[in-house]
């Protein structure tokens, strides 16, 4: 018999939570838990659920600062989200907030399936977008190697939300450092086979983030990356 599951991401989670409302589930990677309805709030999740978030809007500012960094002329930016992801219109709101003093005009694209990235990216080249900034979750995750591959094929400087689509030849990342999450799961396992239930232990907002670059993509697009930039990259990829 299972004394608890870990799950990674929404679709393990909530396939987890269908199946069991009793067995505790240790969640790594969810990016909106109370927005797609497995606790009640991050402090008091209330029922069988608890573990780790990735939640962590205000993200989408900082790095809507680092594409004005590396691109001077940066005036236009176009965003691409899903709107029927929970967090989706708080990121996109903290983008805004950020766009303002930076004096950056934002586009929002909605993405909801792989024909929306292509039209997307045409949109943001046809409407002189300087940039494209993803929002990220689960349908744009599906299709991250495409839009890799769309921000070459443009020549359009791409921030992205997760480190592994610049491992695949995107611009660059500041993310949630998904390893840390992994690591902190075992703490809540740990609490959990010793006794204490799942709706007691608040769930935990991401500590660590990462900056990741890639110079080749870099060049394939046309961009010198600042050398400050560079020095406070966790990783560059060459």
């Amino acid at each position: 018999m299972f004394r608890s599951f870990v799950t990674a991401g929404t679709g393990g989670t909530r396939t987890a939570n269908e199946a069991t409302s009793s067995v505790p589930i240790v969640m790594t990677q969810d990016a909106d838990p109370v927005g797609n309805g497995f606790v009640t709030s991050l402090a008091r999740p209330g029922g069988n659920i608890t573990g780790l978030s990735t939640l962590s809007p205000e993200l989408s500012g900082k790095r809507l600062e680092l594409l004005k960094e590396i691109v001077p002329k940066l005036s236009r930016v176009a965003v691409l989200g899903t709107s029927t992801t929970p967090a989706n219109a708080q990121s996109l709101r903290e983008t805004e907030l950020a766009a303002g003093p930076l004096a950056v005009k934002v586009q929002y694209l909605d993405v909801r399936g792989p024909k929306d990235s292509e039209t997307a990216f045409r949109t943001a080249s046809k409407e002189r977008a300087d940039a494209v900034l993803l929002l990220g979750g689960p349908v744009l995750a599906s299709h991250r190697a495409q839009f890799a591959d769309l921000a070459v094929k443009n020549r359009l400087p791409t921030m992205y939300w997760r480190s592994d689509i610049v491992e695949a030849g995107g611009l660059m990342s500041y993310a949630v450092n998904f390893s840390d999450l992994d690591r902190r799961a075992a703490y809540y396992v740990d609490k959990i086979l010793k006794g204490s239930k799942p709706g007691d232990l608040p769930v935990e907002q991401p500590k660590k983030f990462e900056l990741v670059i890639n110079l080749k993509a870099a060049k394939q697009v046309g961009l010198a990356i600042p050398p400050q930039v560079l020095a406070r990259a966790d990783r560059v990829i060459k």
